[in-house]
């Protein structure tokens, strides 16, 4: 009779600690499902950015074509960079097409600044403005989502988590950054 008590009493055991084991790994897998919604959240709100950007583009385009249409190349170049940025899929390829954008835009505002006409237009006045308010949406809505990368990134690889986003294959996500030093500095749209 011992025996069996004895038998009985490691059965239970084992299905306690089973019982104990699934419900650490549910509580895990749960928590990295949730960190990686907050990742696609937090990249959706950046997306809408980008597309109010843009949005904006070409109006802003057209405007400055009024006032500075030899400068043709510069924007035809901004038009490309959109239509590029516009294109692109996933976080690092959107990341350097925004670069490539951005880089565009800031010539074109270099430009802009010949023409003082132009720049008292009230048309280009309120496109600046919008763009100027887009281009701090966009810097809040990434700062927000490399902390939501970071955070997620950082549970994939800390122990005891990294063993089940080791078996449910979670991967790392990617940071929106800018690989170019002279793609740091914000565009000029001082005007």
């Amino acid at each position: 009779m011992s025996g069996l008590f004895a038998i009985m009493m490691v059965l239970v055991l084992a299905l306690l600690s089973a019982g104990v084991l699934a419900v650490v790994i549910i509580v895990l897998y749960n928590g990295l499902v949730r960190l990686r919604q907050q990742v696609k959240n937090a990249w959706s709100q950046i997306d809408v950015q980008l597309k109010r950007r843009h949005d904006l583009i070409p109006n802003l385009v057209e405007t400055v074509k009024g006032y500075a249409a030899h400068e043709k190349e510069t924007l035809e170049r901004v038009i490309q960079a959109r239509s590029a940025a516009v294109k692109a899929q996933g976080v690092a390829e959107q990341s350097k097409a925004e670069q490539m954008l951005s880089g565009a835009l800031g010539r074109l505002m270099l430009i802009v600044e010949r023409y003082p006409d132009l720049k008292a237009n009230q048309n280009f006045l309120a496109l600046q403005e919008e763009l100027t308010s887009t281009e701090n949406r966009i810097g809040f809505a990434r700062q927000h989502f490399n902390d939501m990368v970071m955070g997620y990134n950082t549970k994939i690889q800390t122990i005891p988590t990294n063993i089940v986003a080791g078996l449910f294959h979670f991967k790392e996500e990617d940071f929106f950054e800018i690989e170019e030093p002279a793609e740091r500095e914000t565009p000029k749209v001082k005007f």
